[in-house]
């Protein structure tokens, strides 16, 4: 068996094991038009695009998102990419524990992270805001350890809210040293809190999918009412709620990226713009995993729909 990211264009015959992430039925055109299946096949290292061509109905009824597949391809080059036309599937599962075996995660441990996390609440001096961080923390942590950051484009592994969160928290102490007007307390907790929604958004991390509150609210609201519910819950009120809430609802920094208001303090400007750095970064990482040095990456929508390059001294 060889690994997704270790598929190069011209292997034959590649043997493989992968779950399936996505999948869509389409029709050749032609008279003799047939079904084929576009595949996304995933495993701990990457994912690949598959065809399968001449798809029987027996397999477009068994070939579906979160199955976990056995079979063969070949690798080809299709626009500037890896593709897999594939041969031959012989054995489909749908195990949950097969699942989690072929999901990437975050290069940490999640209860590190954890603890991590939990150590920059206690750095949170203002109690009210220590108070209501800790208790939402604490009252969703078993998701926090396991939940991606999101369906796709960035940290979307297991345990990539964790690790997302935790990369913040790390570059805002190198902004609150350089910038000593700004609200430690402020900073953190509104970072340890911006993306809390996305436990409800998101389904959860095998093949995330969005739910109800996930599409009807979104991420940025829940988080936002999950501070203000806390609040009332705790008796907790204050500029600090207010201000809390503020950061929630700006951080994506711009109303068509989400945001309802535009960051109208420092720290949810700098809470807006680390946001962005560790997002797009992970961004400019995933699409360079399969370029050899020197060469360009495909167009990546989610980053202007940019070609990246990697340069030859990355060797």
């Amino acid at each position: 068996m060889i690994k997704i990211k270790d598929m190069k264009c011209g292997n034959d015959n590649v043997e493989f094991t992968a779950m399936i992430s996505h999948v869509t039925t389409g029709k050749t055109n032609g008279a003799n038009k047939s079904n084929y299946l576009s595949i996304v096949f995933q495993d701990e290292t990457g994912t690949i695009d598959a065809k399968l061509w001449n798809a029987s109905d027996e397999q477009i009824k068994t070939l579906t998102t979160g199955a976990v597949v056995r079979g063969k391809g070949d690798i080809i080059k299709y626009s500037d990419d890896r593709q897999m036309k594939v041969i031959g599937i012989d054995n489909v599962s749908y195990q949950e524990n097969q699942q989690v075996q072929f999901l990437s995660k975050a290069p940490l441990d999640a209860d590190v992270m954890i603890k991590e996390m939990m150590e920059y609440v206690k750095r949170i001096s203002n109690m009210k805001l220590y108070t209501l961080t800790k208790y939402l923390l604490e009252q969703n942590i078993e998701k926090l350890k396991i939940y991606p950051a999101a369906s796709k484009n960035h940290h979307e592994f297991v345990s990539g809210l964790a690790y997302h969160t935790l990369s913040m928290l790390k570059l805002a102490d190198a902004m609150i040293g350089n910038y000593p007007q700004l609200n430690a307390d402020l900073i953190y907790a509104g970072i340890l809190l911006h993306d809390l929604g996305k436990t409800v958004e998101l389904s959860g991390p095998v093949v995330p999918t969005y739910t109800l509150e996930g599409k009807l609210l979104g991420h940025i609201s829940i988080s936002q009412a999950m501070i203000h519910e806390a609040a009332k819950e705790l008796n907790i009120e204050g500029e600090e709620v207010i201000l809390l809430q503020h950061m929630v609802l700006s951080h994506h920094g711009k109303n068509e990226f989400g945001s309802p208001v535009l960051p109208q303090i420092r720290e949810a400007e700098i809470v807006y713009l680390i946001d962005n750095i560790d997002a797009r970064m992970h961004m400019f990482d995933k699409a360079l995993e399969q370029v050899e040095p020197g060469e360009y990456s495909k167009r990546v929508f989610a980053l202007e729909n940019r070609m990246i390059y990697k340069p030859k001294m990355y060797d």
